[in-house]
């Protein structure tokens, strides 16, 4: 063995060999967890503690000052709720409808807007800006733009000689045209996911397809859909989520009218509230709570699967 090989000291005079691992293997596991603390702190305060605390009054019957605790009486009660079949029916249309729309407007200007196109910056920008904007104040221009009477959507028809219905006062009509108004707010952060995704595919995929006689279908077909999933995934599971929990856009444009055709159980929950029926409402709150978690998690599953195999 050469000088330079040498390993390491050997006999009575050399160090113990704890001197050298120890520091070292306490520094890889106390460095880390050291990091993890200020975000459990706050995930702990923030999300487990009034967590618990609902799943807690949702076995009361409580007011500011008082609680009674009468087991699981409020969540029989929330489940006879007259229009908790509506509601829930609405709120899978909705969330399947916002989420399906936004994946393919998201994919389609994401395409658009990473192509060679002038002003792609601004376009951008413009895409994203609904984004920005206060939900509640969306709802209210949209409550404006789409009256039937001095709507300017109506009065656009009209000039082309279309009779517009009533959107948000038809039965038929009501909850769609929340959703639209949905997409158009929510479909900015779909596409910058997507811009995201489709900017990390490696260019030499598509110089392959280019070298092999391929077009823009099969650019598309064969290299950014497929290789932007990962960005497809987020956006369904983002956007299904957003649709399954929505409430204040519906709440702003049509109160759940015209009647109850437009009721999601989110509305449903704050009807409740409205009423005083605050452990009713929680336990609507719980119910909602486990009925995402019940769908998205099978969901998360099958899509994380369909990600690694991709």
């Amino acid at each position: 063995m050469t000088k330079h090989q040498a390993g390491p000291r050997t006999g009575p005079g050399a160090p113990p060999a704890q001197w050298h691992a120890r520091p070292v293997a306490r520094r890889k596991s106390a460095y880390p967890y050291a990091l993890y603390l200020p975000a459990a702190v706050v995930y702990l305060v923030i999300f487990l503690v009034p967590t618990a605390m609902a799943f807690y009054f949702a076995l009361t019957r409580w007011t500011l000052f008082d609680s009674t605790f009468v087991g699981l009486q409020n969540f029989r009660d929330f489940l006879a709720e007259q229009n908790l079949r509506i509601g829930f029916q609405n709120t899978i249309v909705y969330a399947v409808v916002t989420s399906g729309l936004k994946v393919v407007l998201g994919l389609l200007l994401g395409v658009l807007l990473t192509s060679r196109l002038r002003l792609r910056g601004f376009l951008r920008s413009v895409v994203f800006f609904p984004v920005l904007v206060s939900t509640v104040a969306v709802g209210i221009t949209f409550s404006a733009l789409l009256r039937p009477d001095t709507g300017l959507v109506n009065k656009a028809l009209a000039l082309v000689g279309v009779d517009g219905p009533d959107w948000l006062g038809d039965t038929d009509s009501a909850l769609l045209s929340v959703a639209m108004v949905d997409v158009w707010k929510g479909v900015g952060l779909a596409t910058v996911i997507y811009i995201a995704g489709i900017m990390s595919i490696l260019r030499d995929y598509y110089q392959a397809v280019s070298v092999d006689g391929g077009t823009a279908w099969h650019r598309f077909r064969h290299v950014t859909l497929p290789l932007s999933w990962p960005a497809t995934y987020s956006v369904i599971i983002l956007s299904f989520i957003g649709g399954l929990r929505s409430f204040d856009l519906i709440w702003t444009m049509t109160r759940g009218g015209p009647g109850f055709t437009s009721d999601t159980i989110a509305s449903i929950i704050y009807k409740q509230y409205q009423a005083g029926f605050f452990g009713l409402s929680t336990a609507g709150n719980v119910l909602l709570f486990l009925m995402v978690t019940a769908i998205v998690v099978p969901l998360n599953y099958v899509l994380g699967k369909r990600q690694v195999a991709a």
